[in-house]
């Protein structure tokens, strides 16, 4: 019988602040190197678009094959040993290929760093599921969610500071980070027993074998079995994420060309919903273990359709108005709380509608519908700008946030169990 200990869940919660250091600190100041290769805006979104490709192509198949793995040091740690050093060496290693000059070193730099972090990002969540019991999960993902968000933050707040010292310090001071967190997750997170069985490397052939016989279990899971709930969660995970992540990549746009106001405003604004998202994370678990995971994601979709309903109407009247620009930010801290019982549930749910053999592979699947949204959803949006305009933003984003809710109506399994 596993044991819930909020101590173990805080350490393992290192893990994905590690990974949640990383990413901002990417994505704010790779663009500007590739700037000085004069790339085309095109191909710079291109390469920033590596890391979701490698995502949804590995992690399904990385999480599945942990599940299949069995070492002396457990089945998860073996990828965490591997990619994490990976990672963070190669992550360090940006600024120096852009000291160099060399585009094709970057390049090559790049595509390392992007397939050494899939490496082990399914199987340091599914730690998670492996450690804690079922009726517990909601408020584990919650702490590991709080931990993900303060390692971002302390990423948007440090990184600048250090980059004006010098550009390549965020890079070694956030490897660094990366590598000293997941550290601490192998020295003392314990994997279960039955998981840390030496393994004769004979067998790796049979171990890969296997996890491609999983994948495609885990594949008919998902598209033929009866019982539509998995299929549907996936698809309401989907779904908020591309109103989301369109959010998240145009907002600042759309303050500055839409409501007249600076786009650092805007981006100050994003600030507040990811400190509330962060600040409300171990609530939004506990309130999941308490009156259902799917009644609190129900709850948190309508806060955030209500919100960004709201921020519409607020926004008719802005027009540059700054006595309302406290409104904007107090309804998307609102909005913030909303997404964190969204989010902090939905991993949870994914997982247990499996048994502890297949954790791994069902976390890819998670990750894998999360991420394709990352890719579908700019080019949809920008779809709808182009059409209609900056105004159409929040349009966009409030009709997949009502879709995914109906598609959750559908969903019948992923409570927690007394396991």
């Amino acid at each position: 019988m596993k044991e819930f200990s909020y101590s173990k869940v805080f350490l393992l919660g290192f893990g994905f602040f590690g990974i949640s250091v990383l990413w901002p600190l990417y994505n704010a100041y790779v663009p500007i190197f590739l700037k000085d290769f004069a790339l085309s805006s095109f191909l710079i979104g291109i390469v920033m678009t590596i890391d979701n490709i490698f995502a949804i192509v590995m992690l399904p198949y990385i999480g599945t094959l942990s599940d299949q793995t069995r070492t002396r040091f457990g089945r998860r740690k073996p990828y965490i040993l591997v990619g994490a050093p990976l990672g963070a060496l190669f992550f360090l290693l940006i600024p120096l290929m852009r000291s160099a000059k060399s585009l094709f070193m970057m390049m090559v730099v790049i595509i390392v760093m992007n397939f050494s972090m899939a490496l082990f990002r399914s199987p340091v969540i599914a730690l998670m599921p492996d450690i804690t019991p079922s009726k517990y999960r909601s408020q584990a993902n919650g702490i590991i969610n709080f931990m993900g968000g303060f390692g971002a933050l302390l990423a948007y707040f440090a990184g600048k500071p250090l980059y004006d010292a010098n550009n390549a310090y965020p890079f070694f001071i956030g490897a660094a980070l990366m590598l000293f967190a997941n550290l601490l997750v192998c020295l003392f997170i314990k994997e279960p027993e039955e998981y840390t069985q030496p393994q004769d490397s004979s067998k790796v052939i049979e171990t890969v074998k296997k996890g491609n016989k999983e994948l495609m279990s885990n594949l008919r899971d998902v598209l033929f079995s009866k019982e539509k709930s998995l299929l549907f969660m996936l698809l309401s995970i989907l779904l908020w994420f591309i109103g989301f992540n369109a959010l998240e990549t145009f907002f600042t746009s759309y303050a500055k060309f839409h409501l007249s106001i600076s786009e650092s405003t805007g981006a100050l604004v994003l600030g507040v919903f990811s400190l509330t998202f962060m600040l409300f994370s171990i609530p939004a678990g506990i309130i999941g273990s308490k009156i259902g995971r799917k009644k609190t994601i129900s709850i948190g979709l309508l806060v955030l359709v209500l919100c960004l309903f709201l921020v519409v109407i607020v926004s008719i009247f802005l027009d540059g108005k700054s006595i309302l620009l406290p409104m904007f930010f107090l309804l998307f801290a609102i909005s913030g709380t909303g997404w964190a019982l969204v989010n902090v549930n939905s991993l949870p749910m994914v997982v247990d509608m499996t048994k502890s053999e297949k954790v791994g592979g069902y976390t890819g699947l998670y990750y894998f519908f999360s991420m394709a949204a990352n890719i579908f959803a700019p080019p949809l949006a920008g779809i709808f700008i182009d059409t209609l305009g900056y105004s159409s933003l929040m349009v966009f984003s409030i009709i997949f946030v009502i879709l995914s809710f109906v598609t959750m109506r559908f969903v019948r399994r992923g409570e927690a169990t007394q396991s």
